[in-house]
Parts: C-alpha cells; structure tokens; sequence
C-alpha cells in the first residue's frame, strides 16, 4: 500500500470534512527553503535584517544579525500558485459572468468557498472573514547577513544597449546599488495546516512543492527551492523557525561550518538533528511523521500525482466539494 493511500484512510489525522470549529489536529511541513539565485526580501528598498542571539546553547549566546523572510513573503507566492491552479482547472474564474466561480485575489469579490478563500483565509469588512487554517511565521537565515548577502550595481539602458540616447547625446544617470540574498542561503520554516482533510493536506503540499520563485522582482530572480525535510501530525503546534534556526546554527558551529556559506547535504543534516532535539522538548503527542529519509516515498508519490493531470483534476474538484459544503454549513446553509 503506498503512502498516501494509507493516510488518506488515516481518519486519527484527518478529518472526513473541514469542521466548523479547531478540533486539535495539526499538520507541521518542516522545510528548510534554500535560495538559488539573488532574491530580495526587502522592505522600503532594504533587505530585511533582525538582531537575534545566534544559537540556544551559551556557546552561542552572542546576538548577530540575520536575514529575515516574512511570513507573506512565503504565503503569498504559495497561494498564488495555488489559486494558479485552481484557475487551470475551473475550480475558480476571473470571468465576472461566471458568478458561481469568479474569485478575486485581495478584494472585496473573493468567493468565499474555494479551496484558496477557505484553507488561507480572506477579510471582507462586514462581508464576512474566514481565518487562515495555514499558519506561517517569518523565517530567519541560519548564516549571518555579512556573509548572506551582496550588493550589485545597476544602470538604465537604452535599447541599443548603452546608457547614451543616440538622439540627443544625452547621458542616463541612472545608477544605483541593491542588496541581494545571495544563493546557498538557508531558511529554516515550518509550515503547519490546522484541522486538515486528505485533499487539504495534498493542496498545501503541492502549493510548497511547486512555489519556486519568492520576493521582490520575482520574474528576474528569487528563485528559492523548498527541501521538505519531514511531515508531522500533532494535537498541537511545534517549536518556532526562531527556535529551529538557532538548533541548527549550534549544530553547524560545533562542526566548524558557520563562517562561510553552508552546504547543502550539512544543513539537511543539521535540520533532521535539530528536528529531533526540538521535537523531544515538546508537549504534544504525534501521532504520525515522516522525518529525512522516511519523507522520500511520500515526497515521490505527490509528485507524481502533480504530474498526472487527471487525478490533479480530480483532486482539485474534489477539494472543491469539500470547501463549498464547509461554507455552506458556516453560514447556516444559506
């Protein structure tokens, strides 16, 4: 029996239809996102920096600056793709005349039945609001900023490729310099979906799994890759991405591999390690998980359910049905 077959009978973690209240069922995605180009996560033209102690150990007590990506900078690239998605396959519409799937992103005509409206959630004034059952909190770099980031200069061409207009002999002065991520930069993030049901779960999944392009000027750069470290159930929420990136920093520091750029296969490693000190210290009970080497097959599976149209198709409508008799039911049936 494959993976998901076997957890899609699994009713001890996920619940037959979205109930209309917090039932104390959790499902963690440990990532570890790695940045394979030069993102910007930035606010008002500058990186995002925080002054934080470097690790949880007294070796490691000293606080150093590092990089930090916001919570919206990680959702919103996944919910885009997500509604992408749901676009391709009819779920939603942006034709105005459909009426019974039109959905607008950010603005008072979200649907409020979709998969996207009820799983990330929507605020429509005193239209109504349906809370995020995704929760995301900002992600801090495991390396410090002075060796995280660099600065480029840039200019303004002309479409003859210099910056003097061949007309008048006038010269640009459009110079400037910005901070860029630089690649084989890692950021420790747990992402966890509340009260999920088999197709919810297999929607946040293939929207992390599929995201590869987070930040400012998205088109040109920002390419970062999601490693899924583990899956966990839980009756409860895990340790903070604060907390994951200092377990990992003392991991990496007593290996002697802090001072430079990380390479991969160590952070993997460091995060299945940190994993396993942070998840002993915590007050909940987990009832299934999939950590390193165990996530693989599970890994295999949705991609290739991903890859097959059909049962993408099925998948998605499936997930439809679910969200639309939910709010149904949150609204009294009307």
């Amino acid at each position: 029996m494959s993976i998901l077959t076997a957890l899609a009978n699994d009713t001890t973690i996920f619940h037959s239809a979205f109930p209309l209240k917090p039932s104390g069922r959790y499902a963690h995605f440990i990532l570890l996102r790695e940045t394979e180009s030069f993102p910007l996560f930035q606010t008002d033209g500058s990186l995002n920096v925080i002054r934080v102690r470097g690790g949880l150990t007294d070796v490691n007590k000293d606080p150093m600056t590092r990089l930090i990506l916001f919570k919206r900078k990680q959702s919103s690239p996944e919910r885009l793709v997500g509604r992408e998605l749901l676009r391709t396959v009819g779920v939603i519409s942006e034709d105005k005349k459909n009426k019974d799937r039109y959905c607008e992103y950010n603005s008072a005509d979200f649907c409020k039945t979709c998969p996207d409206c009820i799983l990330y959630g929507y605020a429509i004034g005193s239209e109504g609001a349906e809370k995020s059952k995704v929760f995301v909190d900002t992600a801090y770099s495991v390396t410090p900023y002075e060796t995280s980031h660099k600065a480029f200069s840039f200019n303004a061409l002309f479409e003859h490729g210099t910056m003097t207009d061949q007309a008048t002999g006038k010269t640009r002065s459009s110079f400037g310099e910005q901070d860029y991520v630089v690649p084989q930069v890692f950021f420790p993030s747990i992402v966890t979906l509340r009260d999920p049901t088999y197709a919810g779960f297999l929607y946040i999944l293939g929207n992390l799994l599929r995201t590869e392009r987070y930040g400012a000027q998205e088109t040109r750069t920002g390419r970062v890759y999601n490693h899924l470290i583990g899956v966990v159930f839980s009756n409860g929420e895990i340790f903070s991405n604060l907390r994951f990136t200092q377990a990992m920093y003392d991991v990496l520091h007593e290996q002697g591999k802090t001072n430079d750029l990380l390479e991969r296969g160590a952070a993997l490693n460091a995060a299945i390690q940190s994993y396993h000190t942070l998840i002993a210290q915590e007050p909940v009970t987990r009832d299934v998980a999939f950590i390193g080497p165990e996530v693989t097959e599970l890994l295999s599976e949705a991609t290739a359910l991903y890859s097959d149209s059909q049962r993408t198709h099925q998948l998605m409508h499936m997930l439809d049905e679910s969200t639309r008799a939910y709010a149904s039911s949150a609204r009294g049936g009307k």
